[in-house]
């Protein structure tokens, strides 16, 4: 037999619905607002941390720029002409992942404006991060033995493409056989080049050209040297970039 409830008890319980439910929204209601705020305070945080990050990889403060060899010399990839009234050297690892932005952004507009005379650009290709394996050490070399051999033309391609192609720094990395095509993509004789590698050829040149940038207190990548003096003015890869080829332009 079911006990009928008076209507005074089904507005307490009608009463108690409402106030649950209230106090559910408010629960939500709290919990959507800290979520909010947390994720502000963690985009805030990556932020910083990015750009602590990028300056950090970048720290030129070691670095003797006024001591920095013009481009034009016998280790580095060179473009633009001797006359041109801006000179630029890069100093860069082909896994360093701030220098594949950094290519991404500013390689065309660059070589644009080394075509148009505006600036001579020097690439010197080092082996900083060395400690994620071989692929560094790996890379520069076959780009050194791609300049001695293909010419610095298909240098300059091999060199826009391995930054195309570039892996992660956890990898996984190019094998040797990947890194032979992509040079013959750029027009190198793989073949050749293949050979040059086995019998040990250019470790000697890699390794003196990374030693020579240490000595000069560049201990990260990219460093950017303008005119004589350390370019740094860049939060992000992109704005060193594209404030680079203002300054040049």
């Amino acid at each position: 037999m079911s006990t009928k409830l008076s209507n005074k008890e089904k507005q307490r319980r009608r009463a108690e619905r409402a106030a649950a439910a209230l106090k559910e929204r408010q629960r939500r209601e709290r919990r959507r607002r800290l979520l909010s705020v947390v994720g502000v305070v963690v985009a805030i945080v990556l932020v910083v941390a990015g750009g602590f990050l990028i300056s950090s990889m970048r720290d030129d403060t070691k670095v003797d720029a006024a001591k920095i060899p013009p481009p034009g010399g016998s280790y580095g990839l060179t473009i633009g002409p001797d006359s041109a009234p801006h000179k630029v050297v890069v100093y860069e690892d082909f896994l360093c992942p701030i220098c594949g932005e950094f290519e991404k952004t500013g390689h065309e507009q660059l070589e644009q404006l080394a075509d148009q005379g505006k600036v001579q650009v020097e690439y010197r290709p080092i082996v900083i991060l060395d400690r994620f394996g071989t692929y560094s050490a790996r890379a520069t070399l076959m780009w050194w033995l791609v300049k001695q051999h293909d010419g610095d033309a298909v240098a300059q391609k091999f060199h826009d493409l391995l930054y195309a192609n570039q892996p992660s720094e956890e990898g996984p990395f190019p094998s040797r056989d990947d890194l032979y095509a992509l040079a013959g993509q750029a027009g190198a004789d793989a073949a050749a080049l293949k050979a040059s590698v086995e019998a040990s050829e250019g470790a000697q040149e890699v390794a003196e050209g990374t030693k020579d940038a240490e000595a000069l207190g560049v201990s990260s990548t990219p460093t950017l040297v303008l005119d004589g003096e350390a370019f740094t003015n860049g939060r992000t890869p992109a704005d060193l970039a594209n404030n680079l080829v203002k300054a040049v332009q």
